[in-house]
């Protein structure tokens, strides 16, 4: 699958998920990186940024924060389009939870990670 079909589907997942999920991103940008910067499949999405539990001070002028989804990773993982949307959603959940302070401890509590 190209690029532009991989962001078509992860904007599908972003429009599907929770209102009160996305509501309360703030300065967050979605990105869509063919693979980690190591070059391996391992990773499926990263948060980069400071989730809101260890912000001392925010506002303007700040860098966004991203969550990055990587495409590649997530079609060697994904047989099929149905599996590949499942993938997107929990990659999206889980690294959202990020940005509002779950840990991966909690995630893998939750069935997230």
């Amino acid at each position: 699958m190209d690029a532009i079909a991989f962001e078509r589907l992860v904007v599908d997942e972003l429009d599907r998920l929770p209102d009160d999920m996305v509501e309360g991103l703030d300065n967050v940008v979605f990105v869509v990186e063919d693979r980690p910067e190591d070059g391996s499949l391992d990773l499926l999405g990263l948060y980069d940024g400071w989730a809101l539990t260890e912000r001392e001070r925010y506002g303007v002028g700040e860098l966004p924060d991203r969550i990055i989804l990587y495409r590649e990773p997530h079609l060697a993982v994904c047989a099929d389009e149905h599996e590949l949307r499942d993938e997107i959603h929990t990659t999206l959940v889980h690294e959202i939870a990020h940005f509002y302070g779950i840990d991966d401890e909690r995630l893998h509590e939750l069935g997230w990670a």
